[in-house]
């Protein structure tokens, strides 16, 4: 059973906002060993974690479009018709993005400018082990496609048939990924940042998954390979005041608990019966879920908090930068405006996270583990890298240059210094002296 936390002291906010966590020793070893195994072996090494790990033997890595296409034919249409829904939504929140290429002119000489250059080839994480993460396709791959990126690459885990569920099959044919490999967790990360037979090194991975994903897409930056960001394990904080509704409140934290048994949620009420009705409704919903063991364990590592100051509660929050916010409260645009750390916020008793996660449009790729103190979820932006350049014509370097050598020259780096000279003298028709 979940003790209530009643007003802890702002010293006690760290300790409270602890994750649940694997020994970091052991798992880096881990992931070390994989990366060196796919580094050597390849196809062979990934078969083989497949077959311990998954349970699955496989042939070939990549599935054969014919696979693919028959498991769009078979798609249910009700399914079909919500997938198209979410990807309109989620293709013009992420439209909306674009901005255009920033130009500078100082009108002295100078000319500067940055354009924004699309990812070559990235590689997307599908969780699929005890959950077919389908939506996850649509957070990722719509947003590479709107930044130009002109080769993705789409990894998920097989079930124990080797086969990639159906409905991940289906929606990555709607988003016209070719590229799909049978392969999950660390081992496929591994395979994507070092390259195999099968599978084209990438330039960036994107994506969520467990503790062991999220380390090897970490690891993968060893090997000249970018991550996203840090998306490990799924969390939620809410903050319920007294006009919170306890049932919606625990379906909210009952939908990110039956993720996986490492998710953790939390519960900030402002009153000690709010937090008491929200936790007996939780223990209530809890007991219909199909999902019920993977959510009572999730429910092991999770809070429930009485704050009874709102500015308190909202110190907490910010502490514990949750990768998804829900501020269930008559006070939540105003309360938005203090928020400094959460990977996405939901306002209001009607906005459910669960409503992100598939439809509204918003990404669910976010920073977990209190990264969304530092990190942004994925946008068009993730996908793209940035190119400043300039141009200075002769009066703009006479303009600047006396700025640049005297800068140099307190940095000791001459030749910094002499690459401005140079260029003066040359123009001042003078012999350059060394």
């Amino acid at each position: 059973m979940i003790t209530i936390i009643e007003n802890p002291s702002p010293s006690e906010f760290t300790d409270i906002c602890k994750r649940p966590v694997l020994k970091s020793k052991d798992l880096q070893g881990f992931i070390a060993d994989v990366f060196k195994q796919v580094e050597s072996s390849g196809d062979v090494a990934v078969k083989e974690f497949t077959r311990t790990f998954d349970r699955a033997e496989l042939n070939d890595l990549r599935v054969d479009s014919a696979e693919v296409e028959r498991a769009f034919a078979q798609m249910e249409s009700e399914l079909m018709y919500a997938v198209q829904r979410a990807s309109e939504n989620i293709r013009a929140f992420h439209t909306a993005q674009i901005r255009d290429e920033t130009k500078l002119d100082f009108g002295n000489g100078i000319r500067l400018g940055q354009k924004a250059v699309p990812i070559k080839r990235v590689g997307i994480y599908i969780p699929g082990g005890t959950a077919p993460l389908l939506s996850t396709i649509l957070m990722l791959a719509i947003p590479a496609q709107i930044a130009g990126c002109k080769e993705i690459v789409l990894c998920s885990p097989p079930s124990f048939n080797g086969a990639i569920h159906p409905s991940i099959l289906a929606v990555a044919n709607m988003c016209g990924i070719k590229e799909i490999y049978a392969c999950g967790g660390a081992q496929a990360v591994a395979a994507m940042a070092i390259g195999t037979e099968s599978i084209k090194k990438v330039m960036k991975i994107f994506g969520p998954g467990n503790q062991f994903v999220m380390a090897a897409k970490a690891f993968a930056m060893n090997y000249g390979c970018a991550m996203d960001l840090p998306a490990g394990p799924s969390e939620l904080l809410v903050y319920a005041d007294d006009q919170a509704i306890p049932s919606f409140v625990a379906a909210d934290l009952l939908s990110q608990a039956e993720h996986g048994a490492d998710s953790q949620v939390v519960c900030v009420a402002s009153s000690s019966k709010m937090a008491l009705e929200i936790l007996e409704e939780t223990y209530s919903q809890v007991e219909s879920l199909p999902r019920r063991d993977i959510a009572m364990k999730a429910l092991e590592n999770s809070r429930f908090v009485v704050i009874e100051n709102l500015d308190e509660a909202i110190d907490f929050i910010n502490e514990y930068g949750a990768e998804h916010l829900i501020l269930a409260s008559v006070n939540a645009e105003e309360m938005l405006d203090q928020v400094q750390n959460a990977g996405s916020v939901f306002l209001g008793n009607f906005c459910p996270e669960s409503a992100g996660d598939y439809a509204s449009g918003t990404n669910h790729t976010l920073p977990t583990n209190g990264w969304a103190k530092s990190y942004s979820g994925v946008n068009v932006d993730a996908f793209t890298k940035k190119i400043t350049y300039q141009s200075i014509s002769e009066h703009g370097l006479r303009e600047i240059g006396g700025v640049v050598t005297t800068m140099a020259r307190a940095e000791e780096l001459e030749a910094h210094a002499r690459a401005i000279d140079v260029r003066l003298n040359y123009l001042n028709k003078l012999p350059f002296e060394q």
